[in-house]
């Protein structure tokens, strides 16, 4: 029963960390990002230590993961109309969520984001200042393995409407993925402004590049029967890096926040 205090303990102290921002799943170095693989741990603790009850609105999850509670102090603003953020993710002031939305446990979201209608920033997802999350975008989680790297989106990044950005893909500052763009590990990127091809690098992680401005593209199937009818197998591609004109058709807005 002692045993089971302390986890408990432990597991409270750490969900109140993660939702101020004090503790993070992940951070990024001097050397690259990160995991925290202690704090996954725990977050992963509060599945066993919980029991299945019903919550507010007839829904059924463990008590440990209540949905979040935030007051006009907090500074974020949660647009009336179904969105819901899990237990143990953190919300900077001046985070703005459309309806319908969902942020889950472990994610942090970083000051002047805009979380638009029908979004998802899956478990231990970690988005940077000022990015923009357009309508139906997915951002993936990770909770296993604990030594697993979430979905990192670095500050000024602009998401286009339906994108998908899997599988601990690293997008980096100010880079822009255009409308239906989908990103994981498994699919190779084509630099078409030096004819390159972006693969997973030495940790398994697909990174796009600062800037990269990316839309989806087709790559020819080459040998075999599929070659011969024609097929092309989906291929995200980097048309240019960001400009003033880029700049200008995805500026946010200051007022809506």
């Amino acid at each position: 029963m002692e045993e089971i205090l302390r986890q408990i303990e432990l597991f409270d102290s750490t969900m109140e960390g993660l939702e101020n921002g004090e503790i993070r799943v992940a951070e990024k170095t001097e050397d690259g990002w990160v995991v925290n693989p202690e704090v996954k741990q725990v977050i992963l603790s509060g599945f066993r230590l919980g029991r299945l009850t019903e919550m507010p609105g007839g829904f059924l999850d463990k008590d440990t993961y209540p949905v979040r509670k935030f007051t006009v102090e907090d500074g974020v603003r949660i647009v009336p109309g179904g969105s819901s953020v899990r237990r143990g993710a953190f919300l900077a002031p001046s985070v703005v969520m459309m309806p319908p939305a969902y942020v889950n446990v472990g994610a942090y979201v970083d000051e002047g984001t805009m979380i638009d209608s029908h979004a998802l920033v899956g478990s231990c997802a970690q988005i940077g200042k000022h990015v923009h999350l357009s309508a139906a975008s997915q951002i993936g989680g990770v909770l296993e393995p604990v030594g697993a790297l979430p979905v990192i989106i670095e500050d000024n990044v602009f998401i286009g409407g339906n994108c998908g950005i899997y599988e601990g893909t690293i997008v980096r500052e100010n880079a822009v993925i255009g409308t239906g763009v989908i990103i994981n590990a498994s699919t190779a990127i084509y630099d078409a402004t030096t004819g390159e091809w972006i693969r997973r690098n030495e940790n398994g992680q697909m990174v796009v590049p600062e800037g990269a401005v990316v839309v989806a593209g087709s790559r020819p199937v080459t040998k075999g029967p599929g070659a011969e009818a024609g097929i092309h197998l989906y291929c995200p591609v980097i048309v240019k890096y960001r400009d003033s004109k880029t700049d200008s058709s995805t500026s946010l807005e200051d007022l809506l926040r």
